[in-house]
């Protein structure tokens, strides 16, 4: 694996493996072994969780960065959530898109599984007509490509 290093913001939030850290001054961080993370605007709270997609993201996120029975429970809700989805939308892409979210989630790939759910979201606030200014500032367009760069710096 390569090292993957990380800027941080003073205040902005961390989870690696489950633990939360606030970081009170700016920090730069060097993960040098495989762990589990969010950071920043990545990490949605649980009123964030206010629309069909965003509550599979934050299922997953709970399947990724929770413990072992929190990352079981989080998984099988992903899965009950995109049933519903899915059986409430005509949107086949929208479908195929989850059904690999949860492929990437059973795989132990949640990283990506978050990655995937993110394009839902923004598919989901524009038929919504969600304004980008009213979206969770994780799914704005400028850290969506902070989060690629984190992804491929892993990989």
């Amino acid at each position: 694996m390569s090292n993957l290093v990380l800027e941080l913001r003073q205040g902005e939030m961390m989870i690696i493996n489950g633990a939360p850290i606030r970081f009170r001054t700016k920090a730069r961080i060097e993960l040098t072994a495989k762990a589990r993370f969010l950071f920043g605007k990545q990490i949605m709270r649980p009123e964030q969780a206010d629309s069909p997609a965003r509550r599979i993201y934050f299922a997953l996120q709970c399947a990724y960065i929770g413990s072992a029975e929190e990352r079981a429970a989080g998984l099988g809700d992903a899965h009950r959530l995109v049933a519903e989805w899915k059986a409430a939308t005509t949107s086949a892409l929208g479908g195929q898109i989850l059904d690999r979210a949860l492929a990437a989630a059973e795989a132990d790939d949640c990283y990506q599984a978050l990655k995937l759910v993110r394009q839902i979201i923004r598919h989901e606030d524009a038929v919504l007509g969600r304004a980008a200014e009213d979206a969770a500032p994780m799914f704005r367009p400028a850290h969506a490509a902070e989060a690629r760069d984190a992804v491929a710096a892993v990989k």
